[in-house]
Formats: C-alpha cells, sequence, structure tokens
C-alpha cells in the first residue's frame, strides 16, 4: 500500500484483506460470471443512518432560510488553503455542482446529482473533476452545522444555486429532496477504457458513441475543452458538445445557454506544467486526508493552480452576470488565434486584444490578465447553429438569463422525477414537460366494480398480466421516469414498442379503455387492475391494490425523450430485440436494478411471469399458464432433461432417457439453472413446502412494480 512499509509479513489471517493484492476473486477466475452485485448495494449494512431514518422530514425541519444565508456568506468567505478566485467562490461551486449534476444521462438515466456520488471514486478522482475535493471541504462547516437535514446530495446542487444567485445572475428555483448513498455505484458503466483520458468508446463515426455513455473519454463530464482528443478544430467539437449535450436531454438552445452562462462566471486553470499535480484523491497517501492533485508548482493555489491545464477567465467580470461571454466571441470574432497555455493546452485569444476585455489577475485585481475561449467556446460561433443561437442570446439578454435559468434548472433537477419529488419552498409553480407530468387520478370509483368487469371482459390472464407489467415496468429507479402512472402506454412511442406486442396491447386497451370509461377509473389504474384480476384469478389470492393514478395526455407527454426508454431486452417477458453484446441474462439484470429489484425478487417474478403464460414466443413457457405455481422451478431444475442449443438464445431440453424434446427456453431461462446464487434462489421456490412462499413473494414483488414510479 501507498505510504506503508512493506516490511515482514502480514500478521493476520487474509480472510477479510479486501485489497486488490489480497488473492484471486471469483471474477478473476471466471471474468463472465454474471455479478448479482448490482442488485445488493446500498444495503442497510452500508448506511449509517438509524433505520427510522426519513430524509423528508429531516430537510423540512431544517431552517432552509439560514441554511442558504450561510451558503452566501460562505461564497466570499476566502480560506489560505484554498483561496477564492477573485475574492469569490462563487465559480468554483458552480463548477462543482455542474460536474455532480452533468453525469446524467438519458440512455439509462443513470448518473447526475441525485445521489451525491461525487464524494466516492471514480467521481472524486475523474480528471475532469480536478480540485473539486476542496470545494466539498469548503462546505464541510456547513454541512457539519445541518447535518442529517441536508444531504450532501442537496448541498452540493443548492451551492451551485446559491454562488449564481450571489453573483446576480438568474435562477428559477430549486428542489430538495435527494437522498445520499454510502458508497460508490456498482449499476454505474462509465466506459471500457483502462486509462483516464483513453478513448475507446466509439464505432465507424463520432456519432456512433455507445450507448449509454454521454462523454466523449473515460473521466470527462461532457466533452474535452480542447477539442476531440484535443485537437482543435471548433467545427469537430461541436459535434461532440451536440452529441454529448443531447444525451444529457439538452437541446442546441439549452446547450448554448449553459455554456454562455455557465462560462459567464470564473476561470479555468492551467498556471503551469501539468506534471506539477500530484494524485488524485483515490490515489493519494494517508497523510493527504483525501486530498487530490496536490501541487508544488510555486504556491500550488490561487493563480498558481493547475486544474485542466488551460489558462485564464472568459469575460473581464468573472465573478458578475453580464453579457461579457458573447460580448467577447463576437467582438473578437475573426481574430482568435490559437495559443497554448502555460500547461500546453490548447486556447484562443484575440490577436488584437483590448485592455478594456482583460480580466483581473486572480488574486491581485490592480493586474489584468488576457482573457480566452476553449476550442468547445469557438464552436458556440463556429458551428452554424450554435451561432444562430448564440447571436439571437447576445442581441436579447433577457431571453439568454430566461433559456439559462431554465436550462440550469432542468440540469440541476432532471434526475429527480416529478416534481411531487421536490423538497421546500423554492420549487417553481410551472410545470415543464420533461418532469413528465402526470394528473391526479380518481380514488371514488367502485374498485370491485372495476375488477368484475375485468373478469368478466374476455381478456386472458397472461393478457392482463402482459399488459400490466409492459405499463408499470417502464420505471427507472435511476432518474425515476416511467411507471403505471400515467398509462403512456397507450401513446407514442410506446404502444408501438415490439417488445409491448403492439396488436395484442391494441386489443387489450380497448378493452380496458370501455370499462375505465364507464366506472369513472383511469386507464392507468385499470391496467394495474387488470394485472391483479389476473394472478388473483390465479392464484385465489387478493392482490394489493391503491387506486389514484392518472392519465397522462399527448401534450404532457414528449415522445422523442421516452424513445430512449424502448425496452431492446426484458427478462421477464422473455423478450430480446436482437443479439447484443452484452448477454442477455446481463441485460435483465441491468433492468432488474432500474427497478429496483432485489436478485430473489427477480427470480420469483421471472418463475412467476411464465407460469402466467408471459413470453415473447413459445420459450420458457412450461406450464399452461392458468396457475400461478412454483412449477415452473421445478420444471427448470428437473435433472431429466439435456438442454441443447439451437442458437445464441435458443435452447431445447431433450429427455435423456428417449431423447424426445420436451420444451425450449432462452438465456433469460436457463441463467437460474446455471447461476450458483440465482439457482441457490429458484432452489428455494421449487421446493415443495414453499408453494405458498412462492405466491406471497411473488405478489410482494409484483406489487412493487406496479407501484413504482409513485411518490
Amino acid at each position: 500500500m501507498r505510504g506503508m512499509s512493506t516490511d515482514g509479513r502480514c500478521p493476520v489471517m487474509h480472510g477479510a484483506i479486501s485489497t486488490s493484492n489480497s488473492g484471486m476473486k471469483n471474477m478473476d477466475w471466471w471474468p463472465n460470471q454474471l455479478n448479482l452485485n448490482i442488485l445488493h448495494q446500498h444495503d442497510r449494512k452500508s448506511n449509517p443512518m438509524d433505520a427510522n431514518f426519513v430524509y423528508k422530514d429531516a430537510f423540512n425541519a431544517i431552517d432552509y432560510k439560514q441554511l442558504k444565508a450561510d451558503l452566501h456568506a460562505l461564497m466570499t468567505d476566502s480560506q489560505d488553503w484554498w483561496p477564492a478566485d477573485y475574492g469569490h467562490y462563487g465559480p468554483f461551486f458552480i463548477r462543482m455542482t455542474w460536474h455532480a449534476a452533468g453525469t446524467y444521462r438519458t440512455g439509462d438515466g443513470r448518473g447526475g446529482g441525485g445521489t451525491g456520488a461525487q464524494r466516492f471514486a471514480p467521481l472524486n478522482s475523474w480528471p475532469d473533476n480536478g480540485n473539486l475535493d476542496k470545494a466539498r471541504r469548503l462546505l464541510w462547516p456547513i454541512k457539519k452545522k445541518y447535518g442529517n437535514g441536508i444531504s450532501w446530495a442537496d448541498l452540493l446542487i443548492l451551492t451551485g444555486q446559491i454562488a449564481i444567485e450571489s453573483m446576480g445572475g438568474p435562477v428559477l428555483g430549486f428542489g430538495g429532496g435527494r437522498p445520499d448513498i454510502w458508497h460508490p455505484e456498482d449499476d454505474i458503466y462509465w466506459g471500457s477504457e483502462d486509462e483516464w483520458l483513453g478513448d475507446d468508446r466509439y464505432g465507424e463515426t463520432r456519432q456512433d458513441l455507445e450507448n449509454p455513455l454521454a462523454a466523449v473519454q473515460m473521466g470527462l463530464i461532457y466533452v474535452n475543452p480542447q477539442g476531440p482528443n484535443a485537437n482543435p478544430d471548433p467545427l469537430l467539437s461541436a459535434q461532440d458538445i451536440r452529441e454529448t449535450f443531447s444525451r444529457m436531454a439538452m437541446n442546441d438552445e439549452e446547450t448554448v445557454a449553459l455554456t454562455a452562462g455557465g462560462h459567464t462566471f470564473g476561470k479555468a486553470h492551467g498556471a503551469g506544467p501539468e506534471d506539477h499535480k500530484g494524485p488524485e484523491p483515490e490515489g493519494g497517501s494517508i497523510e493527504e486526508q483525501g486530498f487530490g492533485w496536490t501541487s508544488d508548482f510555486k504556491s500550488g493555489v490561487g493563480r498558481d493552480t493547475i486544474t485542466s491545464g488551460i489558462e485564464g477567465a472568459w469575460t473581464a467580470n468573472p465573478i458578475v452576470w453580464d453579457n461579457g461571454y458573447f460580448d467577447m466571441l463576437f467582438k473578437y470574432d475573426e481574430t482568435w488565434t490559437l495559443e497554448k497555455s502555460p500547461a500546453g493546452a490548447h486556447q484562443w485569444t484575440p490577436s488584437n486584444l483590448e485592455e478594456e476585455d482583460m480580466a483581473p489577475d486572480p488574486e491581485d485585481p490592480s493586474i489584468k490578465v488576457p482573457t480566452m475561449m476553449t476550442t468547445a467556446d469557438m464552436a458556440m460561433i463556429r458551428d452554424p447553429e450554435y451561432r444562430k443561437i448564440s447571436k439571437h442570446f447576445h442581441e436579447n439578454p433577457d431571453v439568454f438569463a430566461d433559456a439559462f435559468s431554465k436550462a440550469w434548472f432542468k440540469l440541476l433537477h432532471r434526475d429527480m422525477g416529478p416534481k411531487s419529488r421536490y423538497l421546500g419552498p423554492d420549487v417553481p409553480e410551472e410545470d415543464f414537460i420533461w418532469q413528465d407530468p402526470v394528473p391526479e387520478g380518481s380514488t371514488s370509483y367502485d374498485v370491485g366494480a372495476v375488477k368484475e368487469a375485468i373478469k368478466a371482459s374476455g381478456l386472458s390472464i397472461s393478457e392482463m398480466v402482459e399488459t400490466a407489467w409492459a405499463s408499470a415496468s417502464t420505471f427507472r429507479g435511476s432518474d425515476f421516469r416511467g411507471g403505471s402512472n400515467g398509462a403512456r402506454i397507450r401513446l407514442a412511442p410506446q404502444k408501438d414498442w415490439e417488445a409491448n406486442k403492439p396488436e395484442q396491447l391494441s386489443k387489450v386497451l380497448d378493452v380496458l379503455g370501455g370499462i375505465a370509461d364507464a366506472n369513472g377509473a383511469s386507464i392507468a389504474d385499470t391496467i394495474v387492475l387488470a394485472g391483479n384480476v389476473g394472478i388473483e384469478m390465479a392464484c385465489g389470492k387478493e392482490v394489493p391494490f391503491t387506486p389514484g393514478r392518472g392519465d397522462a395526455t399527448e401534450e404532457q407527454t414528449d415522445a422523442a425523450s421516452f424513445s430512449v426508454m424502448e425496452p431492446v431486452s426484458c427478462g421477464f417477458r422473455n423478450y430480446l430485440k436482437t443479439n447484443f453484446a452484452v448477454s442477455p441474462e446481463e441485460m435483465m439484470l441491468d433492468k432488474a436494478q432500474l427497478l429496483g429489484l432485489t436478485a430473489p425478487e427477480m427470480t420469483v417474478l421471472v418463475g412467476g411471469m411464465r407460469s402466467l403464460g408471459v413470453s415473447s414466443d413459445e420459450r420458457g413457457l412450461f406450464t399452461d399458464g392458468s396457475s400461478l405455481s412454483n412449477e415452473w422451478f421445478d420444471t427448470l431444475l428437473d435433472m431429466r432433461v439435456k438442454w441443447t442449443p439451437t442458437g445464441s438464445n435458443s435452447y431445447d431440453a431433450h429427455d435423456r432417457s428417449s431423447g424426445d424434446k420436451m420444451r425450449s427456453a432462452t438465456r433469460y431461462d436457463l441463467v437460474f439453472g446455471s447461476n450458483s446464487q440465482l439457482r441457490a434462489i429458484a432452489e428455494v421456490y421449487a421446493q415443495d413446502d414453499n408453494q405458498d412462499k412462492f405466491v406471497a413473494d411473488f405478489i410482494s414483488a409484483w406489487n412493487k412494480v406496479m407501484n413504482a414510479g409513485r411518490f
């Protein structure tokens, strides 16, 4: 270990040693082994809070007004160990907040500022997050003071909001409600590269960026500010910017507003060569106490700071909201010249820079230093579409301010889900379409009458169950989107998704829509009730139900934003759109994690759905689909058959004695017999004494999914 003597042999037994040199792990021996850890993360054992702790209650109890006042005071309370540029920490905190929220990506809804993950590896040590460890340490006295009442996740986001406000910038509002996690998120794939700033995530074109990634290189939030792989070409940079910003839910106007608004404040730091920086926080010695990038270049702080390698402010007034960013871009439109920073990074400076457009030295305002732009900034006037928007903002500062405030609010809250999750007095009244609004649903109708009408409708058990699952299983616990509430399964694009069997879905929705209308119920509630009725018919047990779901309209639905949520794989329905680089069982595990399921819940749901006749085809259907029983597990584990592959995701079982074909299945099915951990769970449900447990556990897991997305 770094900083430790290696004299002598280890004096303890190695069973509890967890460092990488403690011996081979299962994944080392069997690298293709299905890793179930993503279903076991964030366990109570890792959480130091009391079991009855409710963050919402703690947040609502704090003196929110005083918290904001303390944050305002912090902005200008410069510390010798990390002095504030220009005497104001505002730009530094804006960067911290942006980089916390900006990891969000639409592909899987993961990332974002909703968990406080910037405190942990790998985010705390990404090159793009250089020196943000100091920003979080500056916040510690405030976190300490307000304790459980403000999570790190909320504090990291709120601080950037206050920073903008303190410098006269436009703010729309803030919603709290982000509980902390206590260890890194195991479910997030950040890329396959094995070195920082590696670039191995593209297909044949620059737009063929690997899904679900939304950054161009390992360890960056979006793009390399110097240009693609440090190639200082503004038009190529624009391509990267457009692709990555779209993947975190921003259009061209929002992209320009955020870029210009963010770079209205502060400076980049590249005072000297990069080799003066020490290791990142996770790689530092124990005496550094979690600090990283400690620099031995002169003072190592203030004007001598090295972070990105780019050096200089964007505007002449780096701690004031104004139109200076666009003023600079367009004033020197034809004279921007490519240069190198003291650290050797590409950046742009006007060949005829006037003194009035120079910035103050970050330590001594009497000294003037050149302003600059990055290649990514140059893209804002070299790309035709970005230039058009930039010019409009330049000529209409009020429009720019409004666009920035809305885009910033969206950036900070995109991963929070419906507005009902927002806490605090600063939540805006306005509803935005990206919040996926859903009107309140009725709770006054006769649930029993609706159930009786469904029973008499002639729909099959599998049709009812499959439709309810298709509606509810769109939920993503990553960004709290989707779910049964809203019944968007009846709207584009969901009604046409292949996984939803559009022809069958249309038939079922026609029937359920008529029942809903006749009884004053929402279609959303009726869909879920139909699934429950199917299960009750199959097992004779009552399935819990809570009414009140609403029906979203087309006007409340951004079809394009929902298109990224189309299931290309659903192991619960035995559906695979096409073969992918990752195995079907890996995608099933990913889906289970997004649904918030445990390994036993995933297992019991798959076995139960199959027993109810739910499959994209005949594979995996080992029963007649009329009864919710543990027969599927019993059949799967039957040693009287031998399985043989008949395709990449297709297998046949033959009787070991006669050779007769008995059944067929997919990898989604067989993994519950092949994976040792999943087989152990499947064996529990296959036992003769666990039929009742199986039914009870299935209903519990089913109810969990049906109510996901309701807050």
